[in-house]
């Protein structure tokens, strides 16, 4: 029986470009050589796609992260599937381990729908409803679930709500990894944390800061069912002011525990993790993070359809805690990606 092909694609665009590089390293480590026969391709900062060495190495060395190269073999997408060299890579399946604008927001997925390759995770909508905080919150909202209170402003003259109070939180609506993400505790302070912000996307949120514990619950689609994991908390070391992207990818100041919460209250997490998943129309994965306030109220912060993916990422980290280990996630998400219509546009 001939092995499944499936295309790692990773890099891109956006400003998360080497932490896609070093999830794709994860993947391609890990993944079941026996059933799988992955094919890496690497998009470059300026948009090339290209055919990689599979014994490609994306490791953060001294401290500097791993991007993928801008010249080599060019991968052309065609409606006959992915060429290169004047041979076609007869992919089955894309696993596009892109993270932010251009790979998580709907883009490359209706690229594949266009040419009829099934993908793993979320379909065009939404992803590109997730992607955007200022789409997803009025959805979650919706869905019965607790937003933290903000608004969107897309320049440095606004007039700031009187409902919001410091400190508040200043992010791009559509970049991940905490990129462009600033704490503002007092007045002086936002307008530099939103010109900030606009130089990595035209809208800003500025949201109230929600006192208490980041806690993160993983969703993952597999033979039928819908799997919800144990609640995790990000704990981050007290030089930082909160979870960033030093923090997150930089140096070991982040831990992921398994807290001890008030009876009830992970299962009430869990189910909203459900609950956002479904409102957004998610497929595959996703990680859904929350603030589990000091007064005892759940608020969702966002969702994240492709996260971060290395071995010792946050999603992979929480779906172990249900009995599935790395490699074994990797092969349910491909399993589940070979099950889906590869000609109807989310």
């Amino acid at each position: 029986m001939s092995k499944v092909r499936v295309a790692i694609i990773c890099g891109g665009k956006s400003s998360e470009h080497e932490i896609s590089c070093i999830s794709a390293n994860g993947i391609l480590n890990a993944i079941d050589r026996s059933t799988f026969e992955p094919v890496l391709i690497g998009i470059t900062k300026s948009g090339k796609w290209l055919l990689l060495p599979e014994d490609t190495s994306f490791i953060i060395q001294n401290g500097a992260l791993p991007t993928v190269p801008e010249s080599g073999l060019e991968v052309s997408v065609t409606s006959h599937g992915l060429f290169s060299g004047g041979k076609n890579l007869a992919i089955d399946i894309a696993f596009p381990i892109l993270h932010g604008p251009y790979g998580e927001d709907g883009t490359i997925q209706g690229l594949f729908e266009m040419i009829g390759l099934r993908y793993v995770g979320s379909g065009v909508l939404a992803s590109a409803v997730s992607m955007d905080k200022s789409y997803a919150k009025p959805i979650f909202a919706a869905a019965g679930l607790k937003v933290a209170p903000g608004t969107v402003v897309t320049s440095t003259s606004f007039d700031l709500p009187s409902n919001l109070k410091y400190p508040l939180f200043v992010k791009p609506v559509r970049s991940g990894s905490s990129r462009g993400t600033t704490k503002v505790k007092q007045v002086s302070e936002l307008k530099a944390a939103v010109e900030s912000a606009l130089a990595f996307d035209t809208k800003v949120i500025i949201e109230q800061a929600v006192a208490g514990k980041e806690i993160e619950c993983a969703v993952l689609q597999s033979e039928g069912k819908t799997i919800v994991s144990p609640v995790g908390q990000i704990v981050v070391s007290s030089k930082y002011e909160f979870y960033d992207f030093q923090a997150k990818y930089l140096d070991d100041s982040m831990q992921l525990i398994f807290p001890e919460l008030p009876a009830g209250v992970e299962d009430k997490i869990q189910a909203a993790a459900l609950i956002a998943f479904n409102a957004a129309g998610c497929e595959g994965l996703a990680r859904v993070d929350f603030f589990y306030s000091d007064s005892g109220e759940v608020v969702i912060n966002e969702i994240n359809t492709m996260p971060g993916f290395t071995p010792l990422s946050v999603y992979p980290k929480l779906i172990e805690k249900s009995g599935i280990n790395y490699q074994q996630l990797i092969t349910k998400l491909i399993k589940t990606a070979q099950t889906r219509s590869a000609s109807i546009t989310r």
